[in-house]
């Protein structure tokens, strides 16, 4: 296939693009490359997948209307994969603009392009933060997710609901993949499990939010990336009536996917693991809970199992020594 993958310099963005040019994919990145977190790194993810002939690279910004109309009319995809956005809770508190320009305006910039093209599957990127105040655990697509409790949350509802809108009217397939917490090789180092490394090493003391009570279902980037792909290949048709009352499922060609390693890890253990992958002690500091944070993820992942006969394997210990493998390696400590 031709797949279009924006983000293509981002953690997952790059990672995906990868195993599309492994399986013989003909792959159109796009990426800004901002400066949300070091260009630098997104530079190097580049330059290990430039020059491939089936790659290509355009430096655009999604909410660049004009640009993204030019790029849709000069290639045609058979697939889109939206991975681009501004990511991240907190940072949404202090720098709301960006949400709004990348996740809401470059999103519909993208459905449009989908649109315009005919484009037969439309894959992007969701979030577990969408389940905001839910307190049901594990989080199931089919929970009604009305009450985010971040802007970054409600960029990554509203995308849902914006894709749905679009399979309703223009019959676009399209499918949202709810990710949780990603980690691994080439991450982005505004995440704990990266932060938190960086700064064992250098014999920085760590804040602990919520007092340390805390779990997340970390997932390893091998399994999100499978899991994409195996989506990409099933594109959603439209449903009977059994499928109405639930946020997961729609009459449209539309669908909602977690993929979650569905195994929740305590911030203690999760400490314990990489502190052992380090071989060095961590210095710590309990503070509370900060706006916009949840205790505990979850996901089930009983849906994407059905469809697609996979679900995310990857042992804690296992992915983190690959990730603190690479650190070492990249940073050459």
């Amino acid at each position: 296939m031709k797949i279009l993958v924006t983000g293509a310099a981002g953690f997952i963005g790059f990672h995906l693009v990868r195993a599309l040019l492994r399986r013989g994919d003909e792959v159109t990145g796009v990426d800004n490359l901002n400066d949300y977190y070091e260009v630098s790194l997104k530079q190097a993810r580049l330059r290990q997948i430039e020059g491939q002939p089936r790659f290509r690279f355009h430096r655009l910004d999604i909410a660049d209307r004009l640009a993204m109309k030019e790029l849709f009319a000069l290639e045609w995809f058979d697939a889109v994969a939206n991975l681009a956005a501004q990511p991240g809770v907190r940072h949404s508190l202090v720098n709301p603009s960006a949400y709004v320009d990348s996740n809401l305006v470059g999103f519909g910039n993208v459905l449009e392009g989908c649109r315009q093209q005919q484009v037969k599957h439309l894959v992007f990127a969701s979030s577990s933060s969408v389940y905001g105040a839910n307190n049901r655990i594990p989080y199931s697509e089919h929970d009604a997710v009305d009450h985010p409790i971040s802007l970054y949350a409600a960029t990554k509802r509203a995308n849902e609901l914006m894709a749905h809108t679009y399979a309703h009217l223009y019959g676009l397939p399209a499918t949202g993949l709810r990710f949780f917490t990603v980690y691994g090789p080439w991450g982005r180092p505004d995440m704990a499990y990266f932060s938190f490394t960086r700064k064992i090493l250098a014999g920085g003391t760590i804040p602990l939010f919520n007092r340390g009570d805390m779990m997340r279902d970390f997932t390893y980037i091998d399994d999100i990336v499978e899991g994409v792909v195996r989506v990409m290949d099933r594109a959603p048709e439209r449903s009977g009536p059994e499928a109405l009352g639930s946020p997961a499922t729609a009459l449209a060609p539309f669908r909602l996917y977690n993929i979650g390693n569905s195994q929740p890890v305590a911030l203690a253990q999760f400490m314990e693991t990489l502190e052992s992958a380090l071989g060095r002690k961590a210095m710590t500091e309990l503070q509370p809970m900060q706006p916009g944070d949840v205790e505990k993820t979850c996901a089930d992942t009983t849906d994407l199992e059905r469809a697609t006969g996979f679900r995310p394997r990857t042992p804690i210990a296992e992915g983190i020594a690959k990730f603190v493998a690479w650190y070492r390696s990249y940073y050459g400590q």
